[in-house]
Formats: structure tokens, C-alpha cells, sequence
């Protein structure tokens, strides 16, 4: 009886010691695969533990896919590594890459994950920041490359999602190249069709219980009627937390007051019973206001990284205004309230609406297997996309839902309609978590 069990458990030993030497193989022949790809370093690095291997990767991408010959830049890139055999899903970022660990879609897929820093941002930044190379199609462009070389090695299915921001690349990726990947999930993006949507007004003036929608107003009411003992709150603020506003302290203390409405909305963590009243003291009510819509948003030293940001949504894929008319008797602004603060003493940004029109087309006529999620309540979702018919596509819309809304958010009842369109879509079974 002894020696049997001691057989199994040298059985046990070999096979543990053999899978060990397989993984550890195949990690340091995946690392001899990602150093062969051309304009391209790598290093492994310790990323989320819940993968097998993790690399940071640098591609060196042209300035201009057009003419290479005009310059360069290095783009962050990140692959967390379970097994060749695996999906690969793709985390395209809007922004910088805000963390290593895995995507929801990467757990539920138990897949790769490819994550992606935008051009211009944070460590994909090229040392002088033309802003005629940022655009679109150049970052789609810079996207197609890096998937295409990782597709030579990694063989599965291909999926291409982003948050935000990030989902509005994955739609322009998928516009660009939609043969690159097999499906594309977009969260909570915008489809803005002007340089500042106003559907974001109507959205503002329907959205959730006119009881709510009435509190918020006469909360941005009595922040106005109040602004002089506002305004002494707002500069020891200032002073604390070193903010600069080069708009100055009042215009941006009425920026943040128009600004509560939106982030409100957009985020939902905020109760409408929790709202002051009109008899709040003004302690009170400059306490509630940068809780919801921080002073921060308008400090120029922060608005520094997302400059990029800026200058995409005031040039090519919009963004939104601050609508005055409601609180004309105690503003001096004779308009609607713009970004273009983010640039002084520079020309104004002209707005080029002919890529989002291109887009907005194809998505209602040849996009395929692409996947929306958005939440209900949720600002952004005022411009979200409308596929108008075209059924090769499906949009989910997390019921009051904000833009921290993911599929594990949603009612049992559409998370399944939404795996199983994956399913469908991918040939593949998916457990959910």
C-alpha cells in the first residue's frame, strides 16, 4: 500500500515538475517571440500575479503612418500572458494606461490582454507635440501595427475593448480596421457630432426624476446666490491644494458650479436626498459642490496631461459646453461657456466634423460585431451611439446606470443576453463569474 502511494506521489512530483518546466518554457520562448518583433523592445516585469507572465513592451512608431520619414516616438504597450492558446483581448486606452492589472473582459474571457497607451499621452508622448499627427486615424493606425505584430504569435480569438474615452478609440480603431479583431466592446463612448454637443443640454433637462432634476438646480441656484462667501472657500482651497486657474479663481468657481449637473450624472455616486437645500449654510453648500465637482477639473497643472484630450475633443471628436441661460441673472458670460480656456492666448480650435460623420455613418450601415455598454444616466450617454437598425451590432443600456457602468452591473437577465451575444459572436463558451 506504501509503495503504491508512494508511486502516485512521484507520479504527482514529475508531472508538477514537468508542467513547471512546460510553463517556464513557454514563457522564455514567448519572450524570444516578442524580442523578434521588429521596432519593438520588451522586458518582463511583475504586472497582475493572475496571469502566467507579464511584459512592458515600447513600439517605435512613426510620427505620421504616411511618411514615416518625418519622425518617431516610443508607445507603452503591456501584455498580460495566460497561454498562446487563449482569446487576446485588446485594451485600447484613450488616455494613458491607468493600470496593469486585468479587464473585465479579460477575467470573464480568461484571455490575454493587450493593453495600449494613446499617442500623446504620458510615456507615448513624442518630444515635440505637433498636434497635427494627432488624430484618429494615426492612432488607429499605431494600434493596427502593434496588434498585427502580437496576431503572428497569439492565434485565438481577437476582442478590442475601451472605456470612455478609451471605448471612443476602440470604435475608430474598429472603423480604420475591421478586420483586426473579431469583436469590439465600447463602454460608456461618446459619439459627439459637433464640437460641443448639445444633446448634452436635453439630456441634462430629461434625465432621471424631475424631483432630482429640481434639487440640482436650485443647489447650483443657491451656489450662485451665495458665490461672494464662495469665493474666500474657493482661494483658501486654491491655496491648500496649490491649484492654479489661469481663467482666474472666479470663472473657474462658476465652472465648477455649471460642472455639478454633468459629473452629477455622470458618475452616480451622489443620492439626491443628500443634496443641501437652499437654507444650507454656505460652508455647506461649497463642501457638497467639490465632493461632486472638484475645483481640481480646472487647475491648469492637472488639465497639463490631458492636453491631448483637450485638443482631439476641440478639433475632431467634440465635447460639450456649460449652458448659461438658466443662471443668466448671476453670470456676466454673454455665451454658452466653452474648453477653449484650456488653451489661452492660443487661436481658437476649429472643429473638423467630417471623421465623426464618416464614423457615425459606417456605424449605422457596415460596422459588425461590435458590442455597446452604457448606462442610462449616465451624461455621456446623451451622445451615445445610435446604430439606427443596423442589427449586426447590439447596444446595452445599464437601467440608471452611470458611466462606472460594466456588464457585472447590469440586471442577471442582460448580463446573460450580453454573454451570450459573445458567445455567438466568438464561437466560444463563456463562464460567467
Amino acid at each position: 500500500m506504501n509503495k503504491i502511494r508512494y508511486n502516485i506521489l512521484s507520479i504527482l512530483f514529475l508531472f508538477t515538475l514537468g508542467f513547471s518546466a512546460c510553463n517556464q518554457a513557454t514563457s522564455i520562448d514567448l519572450e524570444a517571440r516578442l524580442k523578434q518583433i521588429p521596432n519593438a523592445s520588451v522586458q518582463k516585469i511583475t504586472g497582475d500575479t493572475t496571469f502566467a507572465s507579464y511584459y512592458e513592451m515600447y513600439f517605435t512608431q512613426p510620427l505620421d503612418h504616411d511618411h514615416p520619414e518625418l519622425g518617431s516616438f516610443k508607445q507603452r504597450v503591456l501584455l498580460g500572458n495566460r497561454g498562446l492558446d487563449h482569446p487576446m483581448v485588446v485594451e485600447l486606452q484613450g488616455y494613458n494606461i491607468w493600470t496593469e492589472k486585468a479587464g473585465e473582459l479579460s477575467k470573464l474571457l480568461d484571455a490575454n490582454q493587450l493593453t495600449i497607451e494613446h499617442r500623446y499621452f504620458k510615456d507615448s508622448r513624442p518630444d515635440s507635440l505637433d498636434w497635427k499627427y494627432l488624430n484618429i486615424k494615426q492612432a488607429a493606425a499605431d494600434q493596427h501595427t502593434i496588434i498585427q505584430a502580437l496576431k503572428k504569435i497569439y492565434k485565438g480569438k481577437w476582442l478590442a475593448t475601451g472605456i470612455s474615452k478609451g471605448g471612443q478609440t476602440t470604435i475608430y480603431h474598429r472603423y480604420f480596421y475591421p478586420k483586426d479583431v473579431d469583436v469590439s466592446v465600447p463602454y460608456v463612448a461618446p459619439m459627439n457630432l459637433a464640437r460641443e454637443d448639445e444633446r448634452i443640454h436635453q439630456h441634462l433637462k430629461t434625465v432621471g426624476t424631475k424631483e432630482c432634476r429640481d434639487k440640482i438646480y436650485q443647489f447650483q441656484l443657491a451656489c450662485f446666490q451665495h458665490k461672494k462667501e464662495l469665493l474666500p472657500m474657493a482661494a483658501k482651497l486654491a491655496k491648500e491644494k496649490n491649484y492654479l486657474f489661469t481663467m482666474g479663481l472666479e470663472k473657474a468657481l462658476d465652472l465648477s458650479i455649471l460642472e455639478y449637473s454633468f459629473a452629477f450624472w455622470q458618475w452616480g455616486k451622489t443620492p439626491c436626498e443628500s443634496i443641501p437645500d437652499k437654507t444650507a449654510s454656505a460652508e455647506t453648500l461649497f463642501q457638497h459642490l467639490i465632493k461632486v465637482s472638484g475645483m481640481d477639473f480646472f487647475d491648469s497643472r492637472s488639465q497639463e496631461s490631458s492636453l491631448a484630450f483637450y485638443q482631439q475633443a476641440l478639433t475632431e471628436i467634440g465635447m460639450y459646453s456649460y449652458e448659461i441661460a438658466p443662471f443668466k441673472k448671476y453670470l456676466t458670460y454673454d455665451k454658452d461657456l466653452t474648453f477653449d480656456h484650456i488653451f489661452p492666448n492660443e487661436p481658437k480650435r476649429i472643429f473638423d466634423p467630417s471623421s465623426m460623420i464618416a464614423v457615425n455613418k459606417w456605424l449605422q450601415t457596415d460596422a459588425e460585431k461590435m458590442l455597446f455598454i452604457y448606462g442610462e444616466y449616465d451624461t455621456w450617454s446623451a451622445t451615445a451611439v445610435d446604430l439606427n437598425g443596423n442589427n449586426k451590432c447590439r447596444k446595452f443600456i445599464n437601467p440608471k446606470g452611470s458611466h462606472l457602468s460594466r456588464i457585472k452591473n447590469f440586471p442577471p437577465k442582460m448580463q446573460d443576453e450580453i454573454i451570450q451575444t459573445l458567445e455567438i459572436w466568438l464561437g466560444m463558451k463563456i463562464k460567467k463569474e
